[in-house]
């Protein structure tokens, strides 16, 4: 959390701030709120992003009543400390209207990378389903060292190809080792955010 901003907030004589939130981790923007001092110190306490609903004129914990709440991740202000920035987890669809986001239109304004994320959340769909489904789903029936076995695969021609110069060949190769590598990853119930995350602390 970025204690120094947030202390800093410009609270304006309506007291309420706008609040965006995004996906912690695929980056999408989630829905924008408002919030009091009062929701502020609710979402830090709670660790449940709440908001003031203006058509209530009251606190509003987000999924209070479906159940698809938001779990706080970090929060911070801009630079004119005017507005909040919340990065959150939700458990569940965010929008009222059962979507993801509340932007509706289509996938075009998502972060690129975001792709994986959603990527990764149909490979896990696939877990005990029938293999004659899905390659994915076979994948998984034929266990880890199959799973294993194609990384390593798939690692080699990415190799190979960068070796003899083949762009369009390394691209298509990497797509493989992605794919592949998150399948692995998903079958020890391990996620893309948990190598980000070592990633992180390296870098740090």
């Amino acid at each position: 959390m970025n204690k120094d901003s947030i202390s800093q907030l410009k609270w304006p004589d309506t007291g309420l701030l706008p609040a965006i939130v995004q996906h912690a981790i695929s980056g999408k923007v989630l829905m924008q709120g408002y919030m009091d001092q009062a929701a502020l110190n609710k979402t830090l306490s709670t660790e449940k992003v709440t908001f003031f609903s203006r058509s209530k004129q009251r606190l509003w914990t987000k999924g209070e009543s479906s159940g698809h709440t938001l779990d706080l991740v970090a929060i911070s202000a801009d630079c004119d400390a005017d507005s909040i920035l919340v990065l959150a987890k939700p458990n569940g669809p965010t929008c009222h209207v059962g979507t993801e986001t509340c932007w509706h239109d289509d996938n075009s304004n998502s972060p690129q990378l975001s792709f994986l994320y959603d990527l990764e959340q149909v490979i896990k769909s696939r877990k005990g389903a029938d293999p004659a489904t899905s390659y994915t789903a076979s994948l998984f029936a034929k266990g880890v060292k199959r799973m294993a076995q194609k990384v390593g695969e798939e690692g080699v021609e990415a190799a190979l190809a960068a070796t003899v110069g083949d762009r369009e060949e390394l691209k298509n190769e990497s797509a493989d080792l992605l794919f592949h590598l998150l399948v692995l990853l998903q079958s020890q119930d391990l996620e893309l955010s948990d190598v980000l995350t070592i990633l992180q602390q390296r870098h740090q």
